[in-house]
């Protein structure tokens, strides 16, 4: 008999959130992307070592994370050909807003 008492328990009990489940709010999941803006702080940067340069001109890109499909992505440094009279400013994420914006790395002059 005592058998039976649990499963009239149980069946009340699936009967009672059955009712209570469908009033329960399920929100969304913000979206980490508007306009260019990234709502996610980018992680912190990897060290890498790059080594000595392969060459006499070469300069070191470093390596930076790169918003890709709904989330942080690392894109490793790579050595590339210098250019004379320039300097490689470094890819950064700056805070703009309630988020963050890429500002890409580019040679500028000096």
């Amino acid at each position: 008999m005592q058998q039976g008492k649990w499963v009239n328990a149980a069946l009340g009990l699936g009967l009672l959130l059955s009712l209570t489940l469908p009033g329960c709010v399920v929100v969304p999941a913000q979206d980490h992307y508007v306009g260019g803006v990234v709502l996610v702080a980018p992680p912190a940067v990897r060290v890498e070592v790059a080594g000595p340069p392969p060459w006499s001109d070469a300069v070191w890109i470093a390596g930076y994370w790169s918003w890709v499909g709904g989330r942080h992505e690392w894109v490793g440094g790579h050595w590339v050909a210098g250019r004379r009279g320039y300097h490689w400013v470094a890819h950064a994420w700056v805070r703009q807003g309630d988020g963050w914006r890429l500002r890409p790395g580019h040679w500028e002059r000096g």
